[in-house]
């Protein structure tokens, strides 16, 4: 089992912006000591808590502080940017760091239809055109746009030997069945919408061979909190618990302190919500989450799992990715 970490650059409550962005560098760099895939960036807008906007320029500094773990964005709201100007950044970066790079688009809007519009520049809505411009940014990654189509001879700069891969994010057996169609990894959001488990099936059965790939690879993104004991990690997770309440309700996106969530008081509704969030993610000891990581394997096909620990305590947080490392290794040594 492989794992790796998507990292939304959260605040936890009382830090500054300056300290979330290096507290995402120095975890890529435990990631990679411990031995993790790889390490994306979420893209994020209009918020006061998730800092990671540019995932891009954080996917860069990361790799130019780290060594080996690949680098990449989960994912790039394609929607609202050229095909052409995406392909020409990442063909940029993957000159700087051959063979560490991953390309990872997603449909959303990047917030509310406000949001959408500022970031578009008043433009309309590109979501009904995400399909045509997954496959451009295919065509101007690999040079592969087809020879009618009307930028066939425009080139994406800088023409680099090993572009990076192209990954699409996806909730439902739509994007599944895209990503097959063109032949890309594909990354399913469990820590989204844990409910179409029937999606990464079908893209592994209607895959395609591509230029980017030859075979399929299959990503589950998901939630997780781990520690020593399943007491230490209920408690542990509770400030992720009350960050996605929170987040869910379109409010405060920086992740409560301990202090705080003793003063909240919570309605049965809050509960329920919380319930079902847990839907969402992994929690408990070493043992516990492996388990159940095993078990979601089997029901996703996944070739891998990326992990999003969103707590307050920064070296928890650590630890949590160490010991779900550990218990992996361990266990496949075993």
């Amino acid at each position: 089992m492989k794992l790796s970490v998507l990292d939304q650059a959260p605040i936890r409550r009382g830090a500054t912006i300056e300290e979330a962005l290096q507290e995402s560098v120095e975890l890529a760099q435990h990631a990679e000591r411990l031995g993790y895939e790889r390490y994306w960036f979420a893209e994020h807008h209009n918020t006061n808590g998730l800092v990671s906007v540019a995932p891009e320029i954080m996917a860069t500094r990361v790799a130019s502080a780290t060594n080996t773990i690949k680098v990449g964005t989960g994912g790039v709201l394609l929607p609202q940017y050229s095909p052409l100007k995406v392909a020409e950044t990442f063909h940029t970066i993957a000159g700087l760091f051959p063979g560490r790079v991953d390309l990872g688009v997603g449909r959303s809007p990047g917030g509310t239809e406000q949001t959408r519009s500022a970031l578009s520049d008043g433009a309309d809505s590109g979501m009904g055109e995400f399909p045509r411009k997954l496959e451009e940014l295919q065509g101007f990654l690999y040079n592969s746009l087809p020879r009618e189509h009307p930028y066939r001879s425009v080139k994406a700069s800088p023409r680099v030997n090993d572009p990076a891969p192209l990954w699409v994010l996806g909730l439902s057996e739509g994007s599944a069945k895209r990503a097959a169609e063109l032949g890309i990894g594909y990354v399913f959001g469990h820590f989204i919408s844990p409910a179409k488990p029937n999606a990464m099936p079908i893209y592994k059965e209607e895959f395609r061979p591509s230029v980017t790939r030859e075979k399929p690879y299959g990503i589950v993104c998901i939630f997780a909190v781990c520690a020593e004991t399943e007491e230490k990690a209920e408690e542990l997770a509770k400030s992720q618990d009350h960050w996605l309440l929170s987040v869910g309700k379109g409010r405060d996106t920086q992740i409560p302190s301990p202090e705080l969530i003793q003063k909240r008081q919570l309605t049965e509704a809050d509960k329920d919500t919380i319930r079902q969030n847990r839907k969402r993610c992994v929690i408990g000891t070493p043992e516990q989450v492996r388990k159940e990581l095993e078990r979601l394997q089997v029901e996703y096909q996944a070739d891998e799992f990326m992990l999003i620990t969103n707590i307050y305590d920064k070296e928890a947080k650590w630890k949590s990715y160490e010991l779900i490392k550990n218990e992996i290794n361990h266990n496949n040594i075993m």
